[in-house]
């Protein structure tokens, strides 16, 4: 037999075989002797059975086994070697013999079993009799770990009242030894706190309901679970864990009242939505299951109404319509509260609902004067004298002590005063006649006041009606402009007409036309009513003139239908014109237009060609102007003389802005002039005056122009801009009248003579004529 099959062998026996942990050398011997007569068929190991127990307490080495060949002869020639998990440290083996011992304490829970390997050779040749063999050492389990509950805290909810046995939670414990051996590991588990309402199964630890509980009595319980292991013999480890089982609760309870009779009192001044007061019904259970609904009987229901505060549960108590002291001074309600969710496991417990009895009094206050009605309608007849009854109006004092009470109407101050009340008994008459047509009916208010207490006041509206009398007669809706040709046929349609009335008619309106009783004899046109309140004018002959006569006036008598009946006469004005042959009307009122102006069609052509001829003349000298605006005042020898004016169209900004403005614009090329601020604007023309000198001749006409430019730029206010540079200068010298320029000069041009102007020839002819007069080049 081979080692391998040796070490499976042993390790077999070591899982189904126990052995005592007192094992002594001699039952060890005999079992390796019994082993041995097994395996003397084939060379190999003999084996005894390895266990070494946990937490093993010895002054020395335990014995645990023993291993040896079947070639060791017993004479100390074979040397048994160990290797291995533990060797040296935890295990130790018998060279001589192969006993092995365990030196330490071995705990199960961190290793529960050894893998290790045997050899024995030869001490004289140091070769292996046998071949290397692996074997297994169990470390067998003792009760040496406590259970312990992983999971807690526990918390648990069930609902209260539930049935004996329902499940409320589980509790698990847990041990570290080996479930696999002994008892260590089996727990038990027990109830130490929670009797007799709770009870817990030994074996699974689920909690049961042990009876049923009342949340209103208690709410929570405190239970205590203990676990053993061991099945619970004595010696055995346990632990404990704490169960928090709260009661949920259900709608187990109906409202009740805290008063069975509530005494309560409103006044008879008191407004519709008044807050009367408050009931309250107790309900010992919570959230939905608390809530309830409050009813009135049927009786007061439509005087008083109840409604619940959800946060609160009150009854709250409203006026629901005004009470009278004097009708009914003391009102007897039974209000009734009602669970709004209730369960329907608890219906045989009797209704959830409870009733009490509400009295509520009445209180006398004095009160203002009441109509007899909420508002009244009242008719009169348009056109009534003044002073006419148009109703009366009646309030009273509803107190006991009946105070006589004065009508007076509300009068706008923006509105005209129509109507006045008799403040006694309360007739109301007409100031002035009405008009339906102006306003077919009056909204009048209406105070009654006590006279012992003026301040109860209650108004009433008054609706008066104006009553329609047929006081309008007919008349043409709108003007008609009615044209006829002169080439019309007889019996051609030429208008139709209708009619309207102010008045307002019950059995709808109805007109009837005709021709007027002066006309009714004439020839030239027809009136055909047409049964539907309209009618057509039609020509009572064929042909016209307009030479012999332009307009016909038609008087058309229109007749209502109204009691007594109303006509007037409305004139008609039929323009007679000069149609082609298919009547274009729009020429036709085009002629109409120009016959009432007195203009024939010749004098109307005329008079437009003469409006054209004038605007075309008068385009042409606006043109013309615009031409001479642009020449220069000195059209000749321009090339010698030229006046450079630079203009900047800036608005605002003040003198700041010339800082912004680039000067190089304002210079010439024979004078170079440089920026400087707006306030040293007259030295800066000083200097420009100076440098002007020496381009040009000397002329004290120039001088004077400058400064005179210069007075007229400061002192206008309504010239922009305000920040402005003007420079006059000359381009080129040498010219035969020397300098023109007046700068500098302190004589006026009142005091001097240009009569030489006309000695410088052709060039200042223009010059000469402008200051003969002696004008100044300003003007």
């Amino acid at each position: 037999m081979n080692s391998s099959v040796l070490l499976r062998l042993m390790v077999m026996l070591v899982q189904l075989w126990p052995c005592s942990l007192s094992m002594q050398n001699s039952s060890a011997q005999n079992t390796v002797q019994s082993f041995t007569a097994v395996r003397r068929v084939k060379r190999g190991w003999l084996w005894e059975p390895l266990f070494a127990t946990e937490e093993q307490i010895s002054p020395g080495p335990v014995y645990i086994g023993q291993l040896k060949s079947d070639l060791d002869k017993q004479d100390g020639n074979l040397k048994y070697i160990l290797t291995g998990e533990g060797a040296g440290s935890f295990f130790v083996i018998d060279e001589y013999n192969g006993t092995i011992y365990v030196k330490q304490k071995l705990d199960r829970e961190k290793k529960s079993f050894y893998t290790l390997r045997a050899q024995a050779i030869n001490r004289s040749t140091q070769l292996p009799v046998e071949p290397e063999s692996e074997f297994i050492i169990k470390v067998r389990d003792i009760n040496d770990n406590e259970p312990q509950f992983l999971d807690g805290p526990y918390v648990a909810t069930v609902p209260e009242m539930s049935p004996e046995g329902t499940s409320v939670t589980q509790v698990t414990a847990t041990d570290a030894d080996d479930p696999s051996y002994g008892n260590s590991a089996r727990l038990l588990y027990s109830l130490i706190q929670g009797q007799p309402y709770f009870s817990v199964e030994p074996k699974t630890g689920v909690i049961r309901m042990a009876s049923q509980m009342d949340r209103e009595t208690k709410d929570q319980y405190l239970v205590i679970i203990q676990a053993k292991d061991m099945v619970g013999q004595p010696g055995a480890f346990s632990a404990t864990a704490t169960v928090t089982i709260n009661l949920s609760d259900i709608n187990d309870n109906p409202p009740k009242f805290q008063q069975r009779l509530y005494y309560m009192s409103v006044s008879e001044e008191a407004p519709v939505g008044t807050t009367i007061g408050k009931v309250f019904a107790e309900d010992s259970d919570t959230g939905d299951n608390a809530a309830m609904d409050y009813f009135i009987d049927a009786d007061n229901s439509d005087v008083f109404n109840i409604i619940t505060n959800n946060e609160t549960q009150e009854g709250i108590i409203l006026l629901k319509k005004r009470v009278d002291y004097e009708s009914k001074r003391r009102y007897s309600i039974q209000v009734k509260a009602v669970n709004r969710y209730i369960d329907e496991h608890f219906l045989e417990a009797g209704p959830f609902e409870d009733t009490t009895i509400v009295k509520i009094n009445v209180e006398d206050a004095d009160e203002p004067p009441v109509f007899t009605l909420e508002s009244y309608v009242m008719e009169i007849v348009e056109g009534a004298m003044s002073g006419a009854l148009v109703g009366v109006v009646t309030a009273r004092d509803p107190d006991d002590d009946d105070s006589p009470v004065r009508y007076s109407i509300v009068h706008s101050t923006h509105l005209k005063r129509l109507f006045s009340i008799n403040e006694h008994n309360g007739a109301i008459i007409t100031t002035e006649p009405l008009d339906r047509e102006i306003a077919s009916w009056h909204n009048i208010t209406v105070t009654a006041t006590e006279t012992r207490n003026p301040e109860k006041i209650s108004e009433a509206n008054v609706y008066v009606k104006v009553l329609d009398v047929n006081d309008n007669a007919p008349e043409f809706p709108k003007y008609y402009e009615t044209f006829v040709c002169e080439n019309a046929a007889l019996g051609q349609l030429i208008q139709s007409i209708s009619a309207v009335d102010q008045d307002d008619s019950a059995e709808g309106h109805h007109f009837y036309f005709s021709l007027a009783q002066e006309d009714a004899n004439s020839s030239h046109f027809i009136v055909k009513d047409n049964q539907d309140n309209t009618a057509g004018i039609f020509t009572g002959k064929s042909g016209f003139r307009r030479q012999e006569q332009v307009f016909f006036y038609l008087p058309i008598l229109i007749q209502d239908n109204g009691t007594p009946p109303l006509t007037s006469t409305n004139t008609l004005t039929v323009t007679v014109c000069d149609c082609d042959t298919e009547v274009n009307t729009l020429y036709c009122r085009y002629g109409a237009f120009m016959y009432s102006l007195g203009l024939s069609t010749e004098a109307l052509v005329a008079v437009l060609a003469c409006i054209l001829i004038f605007l075309v003349f008068f385009l042409a000298i606006v043109a013309i102007r615009q031409q001479q605006q642009k020449k220069p005042p000195f059209s000749e020898k321009m090339e010698e003389f030229r006046e450079n004016i630079v203009s900047y169209d800036d608005e605002g900004g003040g003198e700041e802005d010339t800082e912004a403005f680039d000067i190089s614009a304002l210079r010439t090329r024979t004078v170079m002039r440089t920026h400087k601020p707006r306030k040293k604007v007259a030295s800066e023309i000083q200097s420009l005056y100076r440098q002007s000198l020496q381009v040009g001749p000397d002329s004290a006409i120039f001088r004077q122009f400058i400064a005179e430019k210069l007075e007229e730029a400061n002192t206008d206010p309504s010239v922009p801009p305000y920040d402005s540079l003007q420079t006059y200068a000359f381009e080129g010298t040498g010219s035969l009248a020397g300098s023109l320029s007046s700068l500098g000069s302190n004589t006026s041009d009142m005091d001097q003579s240009y009569e030489y102007l006309a000695d410088w020839g052709p060039h200042f002819k223009q010059l000469a004529g402008m200051y003969s007069s002696h004008r100044t080049v300003g003007d």
